[in-house]
Formats: structure tokens, sequence, C-alpha cells
């Protein structure tokens, strides 16, 4: 018997009760006045009846009371599993938001591990470059001996004069030691340790490398050089990381002078710098100036890479993030469904290109076989059934751009939309079909919204 069936019982035994309770009281009424109207021995039974119905009388109201009772433990109870089960959906969120932390963590320990090994790499790169340094001095100095052996000036004048000479015409020891530090392979090397510095949070000794290096590439190359605006890039990237974002804008903006001067408007190389610089504005505030950069970074990868690039998609993603910060929030939820309905439509080209792969793969493999009868065809499961196994779209793109859509409806209160995605998204890396139900979800949002009809306008 459910607990509906036992509050509904009991409702019918307090009506049941009342009902008798009435009929006890018309019945007691009806006995006192027959005492008013009778016998002293009718008196007495009459008496005895009036108790017994008295006593009854107290025992109904006992028991309507109990039931009264038992309907507010119901109640209760029903509070409580409702509580329960809100309890159960917060713990079921709780250990989703802990498994993507596990998976974030994962990602996290397995890119310090490449880091590192990287770090390995450039320290023994470091160590070989400073041999090859340590090795070319001692060329140098081997060919151009020392002018220590000249005997020394005795006589104060003629110290004078030396100093006179030499300041006018320096030595050749002078002139050697310029040569080595202005050499670009040095800059080149300052470089690396500057950025191997920057990993390990040594700011303040990456700075003095990377100005180093700037001050020699400029020297030796010309001011404008891409390898001068690429020291300037890492150069404004540590002082972003700094918080010095104003001065990183600075040099951003003349790496990005230097970059369209030297290779065009429209080269990648560009779109890459305009990213680094919108964002830096975007710490400062700048939201025109950050819209404008992303949207020109995107024009550029479209134009040169092409629309299914994964640069335009990240670009696309920054730029909505950029209206996220600002709660632009149907701006950038256009952004993050248009990434996603592309990301769609290039998953279908692809399974059909697929498709027309795999039916030319078999005739082939039927025409072989009809030429060669012993020939097996177990050698042909990745054309036959290999290709729908595998999603052919950039998946850690669209994974990122699921969370932020998720992020989005979240802010905007639509809980069950976002755990969809989040759900999804949480998935996508053991069960690559979660995203093709994302965007399948996102598809079916986006019908919903535009099936929907306008608001009316106020005449």
């Amino acid at each position: 018997m459910s607990q509906d069936d036992i509050l509904q019982s009991t409702k019918s035994v307090i009506q049941g009760l009342d009902a008798l309770k009435n009929e006890h009281a018309k019945m007691l009424e009806s006995v006192v006045d027959s005492m008013n109207s009778s016998l002293q021995i009718d008196t007495n039974k009459l008496e005895e009846k009036a108790g017994l119905l008295r006593k009854s009388m107290d025992m109904i109201e006992l028991g309507i009371g109990e039931a009264h009772v038992m309907m507010q433990l119901g109640n209760h109870l029903q509070n409580l599993e409702a509580e329960k089960q809100k309890l159960r959906t917060q713990v079921k969120r709780l250990c989703q938001e802990n498994a993507w932390l596990r998976d974030e963590l994962a990602t996290a320990q397995k890119k310090l591990h490449e880091c590192e090994q990287a770090n390995a790499a450039y320290s023994v790169e470091i160590e070989h470059l400073k041999f090859l340094k340590d090795v070319k001095q001692y060329d140098v100095n081997e060919n151009n001996p020392s002018s220590s052996n000249n005997p020394p000036s005795t006589n104060g004048s003629s110290g004078q004069a030396m100093d006179l000479v030499n300041d006018l015409f320096p030595n050749d020891d002078d002139n050697i030691s310029k040569n080595i530090c202005l050499d670009p392979d040095v800059a080149t090397m300052l470089n690396i340790l500057a950025l191997v510095y920057r990993d390990q949070s040594k700011f303040k000794e990456a700075g003095v490398l990377l100005n180093d290096a700037l001050a020699i590439r400029e020297k030796t190359l010309g001011p404008d050089h891409p390898a001068v605006a690429a020291t300037l890039n890492n150069l404004a990237v540590l002082y972003g990381k700094r918080n010095k974002f104003r001065d990183a804008e600075v040099l951003c903006k003349r790496a990005l002078e230097i970059r369209e001067k030297c290779l065009g408007s429209s080269h990648p190389d560009v779109a890459k710098q305009l990213n680094n610089l919108a964002l830096l504005c975007q710490n400062q505030g700048k939201y025109d100036e950050v819209e404008s950069y992303y949207k020109r970074a995107i024009e550029i990868y479209t134009k040169t890479l092409g629309i299914d690039d994964p640069n335009v998609a990240k670009t696309k993603n920054n730029l909505a993030s950029a209206y996220l910060k600002q709660q632009k929030y149907k701006e950038a939820e256009q952004i993050y469904k248009d990434v996603l309905a592309r990301a769609q439509e290039t998953e279908f080209s692809n399974k059909n290109a697929a498709v027309s792969q795999q039916q030319q793969q078999q005739q082939e493999t039927q025409k072989t076989q009809q030429s060669k009868p012993g020939s097996s065809s177990a050698g042909n499961y990745d054309a036959q059934g290999g290709w729908y196994k595998t999603i052919l779209t950039d998946q850690p793109t669209v994974t990122t751009t699921l969370k932020n859509l998720s992020l989005l409806y979240r802010r905007q209160g639509k809980f069950e939309a976002a755990d969809t995605l989040e759900n999804c998204a949480t998935k996508a890396r053991k069960d690559p079909q979660a995203i093709l139900q994302a965007l399948n979800f996102v598809k079916q949002t986006n019908l919903t919204t535009q099936q929907q009809p306008p608001p009316p306008t106020s005449s």
C-alpha cells in the first residue's frame, strides 16, 4: 500500500468518524430530552445510556485527533521525499562536475608533463648553444692574439697618449666582443632562455633577456624584421602576465605594424597578432577595439585558411567570450551556435565524402576479388565500417564551444539546456557520439527559436 493510498484511507476514516460523531451527538440530545420527561426509573437507564454515548464520543474525538496527526505526518514525509529528490539531483550534478574536473586535472597534468619535457629539451639546447658560443669565442681569440705582449709604457705622458689612441682607435679585442654580443644566434639563444624563464614564472630574468634579444635583433637585422616582431610579441606576452597591459599593448601594436609591413595585411601571423592585441585590450576594458580586432582576425583566417580552419572557430569563441563579459548574451549565443552549426555541416559533408569513398573502395575490392578469387575482404574494415566511429570535426574546439554555451545558458537561467550541453561535453572525451547529440540538440533549439512568432510591436 503506497503512501498516497494511506493518506486517502485516513481522509475517509476522518470523514466516517465525523459522521459517527454527529450521530452520537444527536442520540445524546434525544436521550437528554427523554430524561427530562420520563420517570425516576427510566431516568437512571437514560443516564447510563448518556454516559455510554459520551464515552463513545470521547473515543471518536481521540480517533479523529490521531487521524489528523497521521495526515500531518504524511504531509511531512512528502516534503522530506521532495527534499531528498532535490538532494539527489544536486549530488548527481556534483558528481558530473567532479568528473569534469578530474578530466580537466588529467589534461592539466598532461600539459605539465609536456611542458617539463619541453623545458628539459630547452635546457639541453641552451647548453649546446653555450658550448657553441664558447667554441666560437675561443676560435676568435686564437685568430686574434692579444696585444698584451706589447711592452708597457714607463712614463705618464706615453700612458695618456695610449689612452687617447685607444679612445680613437679601439683595439681588436673590443671589436671581437661586440661582434659576439651582436650575433643573431645569441639573440635566438636569449629568446629561448627567456621563454624558459617565463614558463618558470621568473618574469624579471625573462624580461632582461628579451630586452637584450630585442636590442641585438634591431641592430643586426633592422627594426622592421619579422624576428624583431616575434621578440616584441614575446615581450608583450610577458608584460601581460605581469598585468602591465598598457605597456604590452604598445609592444603588440608595434609587432603588428612590422608584420603587416613585412608579410602583408592578410597573413595568418597578422591575425595571430590581432588575437593577442584583442586579448590585451579586453583586459583593459576596451571592448570596441576588441571587437574590431577579433572580427578582422576572423576575416583574415577565413580568407587565407578557409572557413573550416580551427583558428576561425577559436577566434569566434574569443569574440563570444568578450560579448559574454559585456553581458551581450544574444550576440554571444549566436556566435556559439554558428560555430556548432558549421561543425555539424562539416561533419555531414565529411561523412558523405567518406560514404562515396567507401563505395568506390567496395567497387575496387569487388573487382579485385573477381580477378583474384582466393583473396579475402577482411582488410577493408576501416574503409567499410570505420568512418562512422570517429568524429571528423575539430573535437577540442567543439567541446570548448559546448562548455562556453553551457555557461551562457546557466547565466541566463536555462539550467536544463546547460546541463544537457555540459553532459555531452563531459562525455565527448570517451564517447565521440556525444558531440553529435549536442550538435543535434543545438540545431533543434535553433529551429525552435526560428519558429517562435515575433513579439507584438507597440503601436
